[in-house]
């Protein structure tokens, strides 16, 4: 198991779903939590089941909103950023609006971009891991998936820019799908019955994000498997 006890651990979208499995794995290694959510209980909720965690209920969405949380939580430095918070709704682009379209560019990639530039300077003076969870639909299009497969295209390309910019100074970046169907609230409303049967349970998925947490510089730039990787570490 990769050792990550002690480390400053960030991640996005942690109250339900991999975000949590993602929390209560680091947790359960001795790790120091950063979880960000929206939802005010289940990131009490898993909060509870990780003792010591620091949190902050914040709406990615929103910009101001996202900063003040940053400083808020963020205090010294941040070894790994798991960036895990999306938003997905299934609409026709007659059906998108430019609220929702906005709302899911700034949760997919604003966030991540501000995430990293908290972090950057300490990370460029000592390494460190940021950990940007894509899709299929980072690299494919979907109908019903305008602003979702916008989101995810983009943080594919922010994410080999800042591999390119970070080598230099040990900074690992890279992207990472979940490569296995997953039991999750997202999963619940977008798998066909089909699917749900094929589903595991996203703990199984969390060892790739403690491995990458160690900095396999070999690695960056890449996009990666979480299925894959966990059964290999």
């Amino acid at each position: 198991m990769p050792v990550v006890e002690g480390q400053s651990i960030l991640v996005t979208g942690a109250a339900q779903g991999l975000g949590a499995a993602i929390a209560r794995h680091f947790h359960g290694l001795g790790a120091r939590l950063i979880l960000l959510d929206r939802d005010a209980q289940g990131l009490a909720d898993i909060v509870a089941a990780c003792p010591g965690a620091a949190s902050a209920v914040v709406d990615l969405a929103d910009a101001d909103a996202t900063e003040k949380a940053i400083a808020t939580v963020v205090v010294g430095p941040v070894d790994t950023v798991i960036h895990n918070a999306a938003i997905l709704r299934m609409e026709s682009v007659e059906e998108v609006t430019l609220d929702t379209f906005q709302s899911t560019l700034n949760v997919g990639i604003q966030a991540a971009f501000q995430l990293t530039k908290a972090v950057w300077p300490d990370m460029k003076k000592r390494g460190g891991s940021l950990v940007f969870v894509s899709s299929r639909s980072g690299i494919e299009g979907f109908a019903d998936e305008t602003a979702y497969c916008s989101a995810k295209h983009a943080l594919e390309g922010f994410s080999k820019c800042l591999a390119m910019e970070g080598e230099a100074h040990g900074i690992l970046s890279v992207t990472i799908t979940p490569g296995m169907f997953m039991n999750t609230p997202m999963s619940e409303t977008t798998y066909s019955p089909e699917l749900r049967e094929k589903w595991v349970d996203p703990i199984e998925l969390a060892p790739a994000f403690s491995y990458l947490a160690t900095r396999p510089m070999h690695l960056s730039g890449q996009r990666l498997d979480a299925w894959s990787l966990s059964q290999q570490v």
